[in-house]
């Protein structure tokens, strides 16, 4: 039996993301064999997993993924969603016997459709708000209940365990997507439980991460003036919410978000010209609160595709890599080569650069798929 360590290693996170840029869907089998190779570096307190493009035959519904530690929770989440939303199809997510995988919670997913009254309840709302409201709705309000995905045609599967095990647990290799996200976690300044492992998602953002936010104070408090509320006491949670916010609510382009959470040194802007040192200090000043302050490296999914991101000073490794229409990005150079064992061009990325594998306009309904 494998034996957790006693000690606590701050940099000891694994990530690793596949996108296909062409939306082919391919078996989940490949991310798990790329996230095992790193197991050192996790600890078996957390591992996890996103797919995107799991759920063709329900693309247009919301796939809730649920966790329930209380009997009475389920009752309550399903009187809850009865009032606001049509449920289509619900089942329990299956499961295996994977090693070291002991006392799960209740597991269910449910895809959902708003009802028309609360449309018209709320006709300042996009479909996307009332989602946004019903699962940070649950989290906070709704004891022993967690919804751990709420997008469409994906879904997030992590629990308390190494990840190759969770990856058994879940099944995942009977899953085909386009994109796959994958974590080994070491809690950092929580303690391990199924709802905090990586990944994070609200919408169709995951987001997995590798280092710690030092500055989850001040971006958690920043996010509650838009709304959001941070229930799930781990820092990666107010990335995923950052991300929402810039890019869905306030429709930054993704080159600026990502210099808002990792933005150039004042030093460095200095140095710029003036149309950009403008952009960039009007950046750095009007979201000051959405700054991320740490050593960390990032991996975000969401339909349109990957991106990875560096703090500024690159306190956190990560490689990349492509091959034919794939974009490969983890921790560790071996982590790509266990499944990509000759890319066509490799490199590390740079501190605040963000590297994008972008799927094809119309690629994300695909029904191709490779072995």
């Amino acid at each position: 039996m494998r034996r957790l360590r006693d000690e606590k290693d701050m940099s000891g996170c694994a990530i690793s993301g596949i996108v296909s840029e062409a939306g082919v869907r391919f078996s989940g089998e490949a991310i798990m064999e790329s996230i095992a190779v790193m197991h050192e570096r996790s600890s078996g307190l957390g591992g996890g997993f996103a797919g995107y493009g799991l759920y063709p035959e329900n693309a247009d519904d919301y796939a809730l993924h649920l966790m329930f530690d209380e009997p009475s929770a389920p009752k309550k989440v399903r009187a809850y969603l009865d009032r606001n939303w049509v449920i289509v199809r619900e089942e329990p997510i299956p499961t295996a016997h994977a090693d070291n995988i002991s006392t799960p919670p209740v597991l269910r997913r449910c895809f959902v459709q708003p009802k028309p009254r609360m449309r018209d309840r709320l006709p300042a709302e996009t479909d996307d708000d009332l989602m946004v409201k019903t699962a940070l709705h649950i989290n906070r309000f709704i004891d022993g209940a967690f919804v751990f995905s709420s997008g469409k045609n994906m879904g997030i599967f992590k629990g308390v365990g190494y990840p190759e095990d969770i990856g058994v647990f879940f099944r995942l290799d009977e899953y085909e997507a386009h994109l796959w996200l994958a974590h080994g976690r070491f809690p950092t300044n929580t303690t391990g439980w199924w709802g905090g492992a990586h990944p994070f998602g609200l919408l169709d953002w995951a987001v997995v991460h590798n280092g710690e936010i030092s500055s989850y104070g001040i971006n958690r408090r920043y996010l509650e003036n838009f709304g959001y509320y941070c229930s799930l006491h781990t820092d990666t949670e107010v990335v995923t919410y950052l991300f929402d916010l810039l890019i869905r609510k306030q429709a930054l382009p993704l080159e600026a978000a990502c210099r808002v959470l990792a933005p150039p040194f004042w030093s460095e802007i200095a140095t710029m010209d003036a149309r950009a040192r403008m952009m960039a200090r009007t950046l750095r000043i009007v979201y000051g609160g959405a700054l991320l302050n740490g050593p960390f490296s990032i991996l975000v999914g969401s339909t349109d595709g990957m991106v990875a991101l560096n703090d500024r000073t690159k306190l956190r490794p990560m490689v990349a890599a492509r091959a034919d229409d794939r974009l490969y990005i983890a921790s560790e150079e071996a982590a790509i080569r266990a499944v990509c064992p000759d890319p066509e061009t490799l490199w590390h990325a740079e501190g605040g650069v963000p590297i994008v594998g972008e799927v094809k306009e119309g690629a994300h309904a695909s029904l191709a798929h490779t072995a």
